[in-house]
Parts: structure tokens; C-alpha cells; sequence
């Protein structure tokens, strides 16, 4: 059964940067396209960046520039670099295969961008 480990979240200053991980169960990567999902308080889940089987990457307009997807198969793990900080980029993050496992969804990691 894939299980994914977010990590790496905190409160961070507009315009600051942090670096999210994930960590997969297995060695997915190469069979699944995965994913970055948040979810803000009082609003639904949404998918933020995708990176598929083969390496390509794309993001939602709203992070395009700010946030850089990357993975590292030998060690089965995702992570998600983001820049420029925004008080809109707050939301618990979570990261998933594409389209997601709904078993597989893990705590989640919180990010909160405030002065």
C-alpha cells in the first residue's frame, strides 16, 4: 500500500522561501505521476504542481515562477522548493500520486506565510 511522509513546512515571512519533502513507500515514481496538492482553511484541496513518470513538470499558474517540483527516485522522495512567499500560499500541503490514491493521503505538512 503507497504512504506518503510530508515534511518541511513552517511559518515563513512574505516573500521568504521553504523546502517541502515527501517521502514515498515505495518506488512509485517511474509508474506514477505525482503530485503537490494544498488545501487552505475553508477551501478545497487543489493540485499546485505535477511531475510525471517521465520527469516533465508543470505548475497552476498561481505558483508558476515561485515553485519548483523535483524528485529524487533513488530515494523516493518529492520535494517542492518555494520562493517568494505569499500570505495566499498558506495551506497545508500534501503530496499525492496524479490522479490521487485516496488511501494514500498522508498528514500533510502546514505552511503559513504571515508577518
Amino acid at each position: 500500500q503507497v504512504q506518503f511522509v510530508e515534511s518541511g513546512g513552517g511559518l515563513v515571512q512574505p516573500g521568504g522561501s521553504l523546502r517541502l519533502s515527501c517521502g514515498a513507500s515505495g518506488s512509485i515514481f517511474s509508474i506514477y505521476a505525482m503530485g503537490w496538492y494544498r488545501q487552505a482553511p475553508g477551501k478545497q484541496r487543489e493540485l499546485v504542481a505535477v511531475i510525471s513518470s517521465g520527469g516533465s513538470v508543470n505548475y497552476v499558474n498561481f505558483v508558476k515562477g515561485r515553485f519548483t517540483m523535483s524528485r529524487d527516485s533513488a530515494k523516493n522522495t518529492l520535494y517542492l522548493q518555494m520562493n517568494s512567499l505569499k500570505p495566499e500560499d498558506t495551506a497545508v500541503y500534501y503530496c499525492n500520486t496524479v490522479p490521487e490514491i485516496s488511501s494514500a493521503w498522508g498528514q500533510g505538512t502546514q505552511v503559513t506565510v504571515s508577518s
